[in-house]
C-alpha cells in the first residue's frame, strides 16, 4: 500500500477506534459504579444491558448502509447530496426509535423474564430497560450520524460528539446512582442524558442540510438495511448459541469462553475501525468512478489486516501465561482458557483479513454477498459444529472449531469475491 493510502486509512482508522470503543467502555464505569450497590443492581444492569446491546446492534446498518450510499456520492463531488443520506438515515432513525420506546415499555418485563426468570432481579432489570428505552430514538440518530459522516470521511468529529455524550454520563452515573441516592434506575438516567448530547451534536451538524423526508431514498436505505439486519442475525445466533453450549458443559467452561471472548471482542472493535476506513475509501472510489483504485485499496487493505492479525496472534501467543490471570484467579477457569485460547491467537490473521474485507464490500455496497455468505458459514460451518460439539461434549475446544469454522468459510468467500471484479461496480448510488 502506498504511503498517502496509508495516511489515508490511519486518518480515518484512528479517531473511529475510540468512537467504537466508547460504549463498552462506559459500560465498565457504570458496572463499577452499580457494583457498588450489590449482586442483584448489578445483575439487573447485566441483563438490560444485553437487550439494549442487542437492539443497538441489529440496526448497525444506519451506520454502515449510510456509510456506503454516502461515500459513493462523497466521491462523485456531490457532498450536499451525501449529507442528505444522513437526513434520510436519520429520519428513519427516529422513527424505529419511537417503536423500540413503545414494544419496550410494553415488552420489558415478559422479555427480562425470558432471560433471567421471575423474581426480584428482573422485576429491577424490568424497572432500568423501561428507563434506558427511552434512549433508543437517540442511539439511532448517533448510528445514522456516524454513518454519513465517515461516508463524508469525517471520523473526528463523531469522536467528539460521541465522547461528550459518554463523558456527561460518566459523570452523571456515580452522581445519580450514589448521591441522589436513584439507586440503579439512576444509571438508565445517566445514560440517556449522554445520548441525549451525543444525538444533539448530529442533529446539529445536519441543520443546514434540507431536512424533509424522501420516501424514495428511504425505500433504498431500507432494502441496505433488510441484508444487513439478517447479517447480524447470523452472528446473534452464532454468539448466543456458543455461550449457551459453554454454560451446560461447565461452570469453568463459560466463564473461560467469557474471558476468551471479550478479548475478541476488543480485537473486533480495533479491527473494525480499519474496515470503516475501507468502507469510506472505497465506496469513494467507485463513486468517483475509479474501478482500478477500489480494487488497489481492496488489496492494500486485505494486506494491512492480515499484518494487524498476524502481530496481535503474536502478541497474544506471548502472553498466554499471564493475561488469563488478569481476569481471574479462579483455577477451574484459568485451567479451560487454554481450550479456547490458541484457537483465538490462531484465528488473528485470519480476522484480520475478513475484517478488512468486510469493510471493503459494505463500502461497495455488496450487503446481499456479505448477507448470504455469512449465513452460510453460520448455517454450514458453525451451528452444526457447536451443538455436535455439545452433544459430544466435546466443550471449548468444539466450541472454538465450530467459531473456526465459521471464520475460515466467510474468509474463503471473501477472497473468492476480492478476485472477481464483480464487486466493483462504479456510479454515484447502489
Amino acid at each position: 500500500m502506498k504511503d498517502s493510502t496509508l495516511r489515508q486509512v490511519l486518518r480515518l482508522a484512528v479517531p473511529a477506534l475510540p468512537v467504537l470503543a466508547a460504549e463498552p467502555l462506559y459500560l465498565l464505569v457504570d458496572t463499577a459504579v452499580v457494583g457498588g450497590l450489590g449482586g442483584l443492581e448489578l445483575g439487573a444492569l447485566g441483563v438490560g444491558a444485553v437487550i439494549l446491546a442487542t437492539l443497538a446492534t441489529q440496526f448497525t446498518f444506519l451506520s454502515y448502509g449510510t456509510t456506503a450510499r454516502a461515500a459513493r456520492l462523497y466521491g462523485a463531488g456531490r457532498r450536499e447530496d451525501a449529507v442528505a443520506e444522513g437526513v434520510q438515515a436519520t429520519w428513519i432513525a427516529a422513527g424505529l426509535g419511537l417503536l423500540i420506546v413503545l414494544i419496550g415499555q410494553m415488552a420489558a418485563q415478559p422479555v427480562v423474564e425470558l432471560l433471567a426468570g421471575p423474581g426480584e432481579l428482573a422485576d429491577a432489570a424490568a424497572g432500568w430497560v423501561r428507563i434506558a428505552i427511552w434512549g433508543a430514538p437517540l442511539i439511532m440518530i448517533t448510528l445514522a450520524g456516524n454513518g454519513w459522516m465517515r461516508g463524508v470521511q469525517d471520523t473526528r468529529s463523531p469522536l467528539r460528539y460521541v465522547l461528550a455524550g459518554n463523558a456527561v454520563s460518566a459523570v452523571l452515573c456515580p452522581v445519580l446512582v450514589h448521591t441522589a441516592g436513584w439507586g440503579l434506575n439512576g444509571s438508565a438516567y445517566a445514560n440517556v442524558a449522554g445520548q441525549t448530547v451525543a444525538a444533539a451534536l448530529f442533529l446539529a451538524a445536519l441543520r443546514r442540510a434540507p431536512l424533509r423526508p424522501r420516501p424514495d431514498l428511504i425505500r433504498a436505505q431500507l432494502a441496505v438495511g433488510r441484508d444487513l439486519i439478517l447479517r447480524s442475525l447470523a452472528f446473534q445466533a452464532c454468539f448466543v448459541s456458543a455461550m449457551a453450549v459453554a454454560a451446560r458443559y461447565s461452570v469453568a467452561a463459560a466463564g473461560a469462553h467469557q474471558v476468551v471472548l471479550q478479548l475478541w471482542n476488543f480485537l473486533a472493535l480495533v479491527l473494525d475501525s480499519l474496515a470503516i476506513a475501507a468502507q469510506a475509501l472505497v465506496g469513494a472510489a467507485l463513486g468517483a468512478r475509479d474501478e482500478r483504485r477500489a480494487q488497489s485499496l481492496a488489496r492494500g487493505l486485505t494486506g494491512y489486516g492480515l499484518v494487524c492479525g498476524v502481530l496481535t496472534g503474536v502478541g497474544f501467543a506471548a502472553v498466554a501465561g499471564l493475561l488469563p490471570k488478569v481476569f481471574t484467579t479462579d483455577p477451574g477457569v484459568l485451567a479451560e482458557i487454554p481450550n479456547a485460547w490458541w484457537f483465538f491467537v490462531a484465528l488473528q490473521p485470519v480476522a484480520g483479513v475478513v475484517f478488512a474485507l468486510d469493510g471493503v464490500f459494505l463500502g461497495a455496497g455488496d450487503t446481499r454477498y456479505l448477507r448470504t455468505t455469512t449465513l452460510l458459514a453460520a448455517l454450514v460451518g458453525f451451528l452444526p459444529l457447536i451443538w455436535v460439539a455439545h452433544l459430544l461434549g466435546w466443550g471449548l475446544p468444539g466450541i472454538w472449531t465450530g467459531l473456526s469454522a465459521f471464520m475460515l468459510i466467510r474468509l474463503g468467500a471473501l477472497l473468492l469475491r476480492a478476485r472477481s471484479a464483480t464487486w466493483a461496480v462504479v456510479g454515484e448510488t447502489l
